[in-house]
């Protein structure tokens, strides 16, 4: 038995989250296990109607959970920013879920705009820590409003951010590399830095890197590539990547990237994870208010969502089965990824999604 707490959000997210969810109770059906969903209503509305984001009542509620399935966040009634630090953040940073975790992968039949390249060459995963650099909200402003103002923003990494974050990305290469091209018979784990010029930061990141490798890791090869350079090979070679480890910031901008070449936010999912605690896990794409009720969204984000989620609970026969329906409908059933364009309703593909789970 899982306990999932299920925050449906903004917008399109409770349409895509009951999605997600069709398929985690036919996945739970067919495998043998038991899913106990317990739904919660952070997000616009609630903060509209009594000035609440994620309270810290609420936290702890969400700590008694074995997993979190998120569908979006993001109201246009409510100034950017509110919400998502005060939920999305919060919870990050809240219940420690200092991993996050992005798959690049194109599946058959989902166009990219890469030319000339196909599932077999997107396919890879970004590990981005989650908790530290610039998102930690250290700095502010002096003289503010004034032709003299200063804004100041710190980027903040401890060694010990820094280790569990790699060892997190070094045990993941290990387990689940599959590339190794022209590499001999490892996997390779690429650490995307900038130490050319964030001398202190990826000094760190690249020292403790190297030192862990070396002491634990010797079966994986270690790859080092700056960030504008992992920018211009995520578009011209995918295929040269297995597993990448980033720091949050980097990885904020990378992660984007690799998803819209492997067919846009429609199809690419994340998780946020505490390998000790607990995880929550969500699409992509955002809340898209104008679709909002149409049932024109593309809801397969957010199963992939669960997916992720089941795979990281220890279901993973559960969740390679329901990557599979992904792929079969995306290569089979699906004209487009774009909402209103795929050729079935939001529920219509949720529903070939879970048929192919349960055969």
């Amino acid at each position: 038995m899982y306990k999932i707490a299920v925050i449906p959000g903004d917008g399109t997210g409770p349409e895509v989250t009951a999605e997600a969810v069709k398929v985690l109770k036919t996945a739970a059906d067919k495998f043998n296990f038991k899913v106990d969903l317990a739904e919660f209503d952070f997000g616009g509305e609630r903060y509209k109607r009594t000035g609440e984001t994620l309270p810290e009542a609420g936290v702890e509620e969400l700590r008694q959970f074995d997993s979190i399935l998120l569908g979006a966040i993001g109201h246009p009634d409510v100034a950017p920013g509110i919400l998502e630090k005060g939920i999305l953040l919060k919870a990050r940073f809240e219940l420690d879920q200092y991993i996050n975790l992005r798959p690049v992968k194109l599946f058959p039949g989902v166009e990219t705009p890469l030319k000339d390249k196909g599932p077999d060459d997107i396919d890879y995963v970004v590990v981005r820590e989650n908790t530290g650099d610039l998102y930690t909200g250290t700095g502010g402003f002096t003289m503010k409003g004034t032709p003299n103002e200063v804004a100041v923003q710190s980027a903040v990494y401890t060694r010990f951010l820094v280790d569990r974050c790699l060892k997190y990305a070094f045990e993941y290469a290990r387990k689940y590399g599959k590339k190794a091209r022209n590499r001999g018979d490892k996997n390779t784990l690429a650490l995307c830095g900038k130490t050319n010029v964030l001398t202190y930061i990826y000094d760190l990141w690249e020292r403790a890197f190297n030192e862990m490798g070396e002491a634990e890791y010797p079966d994986i090869t270690r790859e080092y590539y700056h960030v504008d350079a992992t920018c211009m090979w995520m578009v011209k070679n995918p295929e040269w990547f297995d597993v990448i480890v980033t720091g949050n910031m980097f990885g904020d901008i990378i992660t984007d990237l690799g998803a819209i070449t492997q067919g846009g936010m429609g199809i690419a999912a994340g998780g946020n994870i505490n390998p000790e605690g607990v995880s929550m896990f969500e699409p992509i794409g955002g809340s898209a208010p104008k679709y909002t009720g149409k049932g024109v969204i593309n809801p397969l984000a957010a199963i992939c969502a669960a997916q992720m989620m089941l795979n990281t609970l220890g279901e993973e026969e559960a969740g390679d089965a329901v990557e599979k329906a992904v792929m079969f409908v995306t290569a089979n059933k699906l004209k487009s990824l774009a909402a209103g364009k795929m050729g079935y309703s939001t529920s219509e593909v949720g529903d070939l999604v879970a048929e192919k789970v349960a055969e």
